[in-house]
């Protein structure tokens, strides 16, 4: 058996293997999952890489689920779109970036210029934002950061950015 390259989304074995769990041909699961056998032939000789929404359609036949998990195997969760996390024209904010909900006086770009002061905005610093997000887990996750020294606290972070 050969193993996939790093780059490689192994969607050949992986069909294989949901058709010898459920028990069923390759005719059978194309069936069972909406698609031609046709399709399914040529996705397991690796002629043709499957969508995501093929592939999940293809497995649920074995009762198998598509799912992200991070390089120390826990779920990743897709983040949630809420309707008031979109600017004027519907779009989404950046999702890198956190959002600030009723940004105080400093926390908008637009306070500089004299701009009236959005509902909500995001910081765009990613040093920053790295910072705060330092701080924050480290004041609420107290057990796993035990043993470990305090971040340094936000603003005088920034006052030895402003000063360098």
């Amino acid at each position: 058996m050969t193993a996939a390259k790093d780059d490689e989304f192994p969607a050949a074995g992986l069909v294989r293997r949901a058709r010898r769990l459920a028990d069923l041909s390759q005719r059978e699961i194309a069936k069972a999952s909406g698609l031609s056998h046709s399709v399914v032939s040529r996705i397991e000789a690796g002629v043709r890489i499957p969508s995501l929404a093929v592939m999940s359609r293809l497995l649920r036949p074995a009762e198998l689920w598509l799912a992200v998990i991070d390089e120390e195997g826990r779920l990743v969760q897709p983040m949630e779109d809420w309707d008031d996390t979109r600017d004027g024209a519907e779009r989404r904010y950046p999702s890198h970036l956190d959002m600030v909900l009723d940004p105080e006086p400093g926390e908008w770009w637009g306070d500089r210029y004299g701009l009236a002061r959005p509902p909500e905005t995001f910081h765009r610093d990613r040093e920053r934002r790295d910072v705060m997000r330092m701080r924050s887990q480290w004041e609420v996750r107290v057990s796993k950061y035990r043993h470990m020294p305090p971040p340094p606290d936000l603003d005088l972070w920034w006052r030895i950015q402003r000063a360098s």
